[in-house]
């Protein structure tokens, strides 16, 4: 599949305008001719530029061709988002004219100062923040949390999106590293380790089988994780690719927990630990089934859920006198790989989007890791990649 077709001519059109206006600027500012003759020929450039990346597949394509497509498309924007911003600050400084007075002019060396920046800002955060780190410690309260798991540490990661490293384990290494040292009692992944099929996970199994922790490493599969955004020849290759993914999460010796609970122990007490299958708001497939996975969710147990979409707390669990199930771990949303202090355009999408929340009640929380990967845009502009650590008290 390709990226609709009129979308992008309109958007082709709407930057030739863009570098229209440019040109007529460059004109009226510098008079060395090859400065304009320059950035004609890059106008150029940049149409044939936009056909290929467009023409690139996407579903059909190779993974290879699929990473250089992302890089295409984020170079693309990292060019004309600057220019948009350019373009403002000088149609500001053109306001005097609608009364016949002089234009502002110092405008136009300030929009190509903060054209600069915001240029720098975006290569920034694709070369060195998309393989950064933040490590979150939480604390977190429970008044019916059993006595034994006072003090218990969990470490979440979510979002790996593997696929997107191709096979250098570099970074993944890493990651695998800073979790292990954080010394937690259990390990929970909440999905999205792939892009868009089970192979993207092959070269970092080994590294991936590093993760070690006392009650084990536990995981659910996220929207990416099914194949769905790939096309196949048969309904019978979909199926395959959906159990090569967890015969090789077994092989890593993390337990999938497909719609299943288990019980983590500390001397006499327990608690359950849900995991659903991708439960997702449209358009994203629903897979998860609560009721199956543990069906007295009214009881007493003290019960921690694994499912990767936010959505799900909010639109079945928070609030719901039925469900006792206090604390909800999720993934999925990135912060839309961008977040300025607590701002990131993942609030218009997502009520609950990063971080911790609780509903009316109090009764329920939720966490939403932003992830550690990236998909679509290979950049996190802001949104450093999270590892969070947990650690669980009981409210005296």
């Amino acid at each position: 599949m390709r990226l609709p077709l009129l979308p992008i001519i309109l958007l082709v059109l709407f930057n030739l305008l863009i570098d229209g206006y440019i040109l007529l600027v460059l004109r009226h500012s510098f008079r060395k001719k090859w400065v304009v003759r320059s950035f004609a020929a890059s106008i150029i450039f940049f149409i044939i530029y936009a056909v290929v990346m467009v023409a690139l597949p996407r579903r059909s394509g190779s993974d290879r061709v699929l990473i250089v497509d992302m890089w295409m498309l984020y170079a693309y924007f990292s060019v004309y988002l600057p220019k948009y911003l350019f373009c403002i600050f000088s149609l500001i400084g053109q306001i005097p004219r609608l009364w016949r007075g002089r234009r502002w002019k110092l405008l136009d060396p300030a929009g190509f100062a903060a054209a600069f920046v915001l240029f720098c800002i975006m290569w920034w955060s694709a070369v060195v923040n998309r393989l950064g780190y933040r490590i979150n410690e939480v604390d977190l309260y429970f008044d019916n949390l059993p006595e034994q798991f006072d003090g218990y540490r969990m470490v979440q990661f979510s979002d790996f999106h593997t696929g997107t490293y191709v096979n250098d384990t570099t970074y993944v290494h890493k990651i695998v590293e800073l979790i292990n040292q954080q010394n937690a009692d259990a390990i929970l992944f909440t999905g999205d380790i792939v892009n868009r099929h089970t192979g993207e996970l092959l070269p970092f199994v080994n590294t991936l089988s590093a993760l070690k922790a006392p009650d084990g490493v536990h995981s659910v599969l996220g929207n990416h994780d099914y194949g769905d955004y790939c096309e196949w020849p048969s309904a019978e290759a979909k199926r395959d690719n959906r159990l090569l993914m967890d015969s090789l999460q077994a092989s890593m010796g993390w337990n999938l927990l497909n719609n299943r609970t288990v019980f983590l122990h500390e001397g006499s007490d327990s608690i359950a630990l849900i995991g659903v299958e991708n439960w997702g708001d449209p358009p994203f497939t629903t897979y998860g089934n609560l009721d199956k996975a543990y069906p007295t969710q009214s009881d007493s147990t003290f019960k921690i859920l694994l499912t990767h979409n936010p959505a799900h707390w909010t639109h079945a669990i928070a609030d719901n006198d039925a469900v006792n199930i206090a604390l909800s771990l999720s993934g999925h949303t990135h912060a839309m790989q961008c977040q300025v202090g607590s701002w990131s355009p993942a609030k218009y999408r997502y009520s609950t989007w990063g971080g911790l929340y609780f509903d009316k009640s109090k009764k329920h929380q939720l966490y939403v890791n932003i992830g550690l990967g990236t998909v679509a845009l290979p950049a996190r502009i802001g949104a450093t990649p999270e590892i969070t650590v947990f650690t669980l008290h009981k409210t005296r």
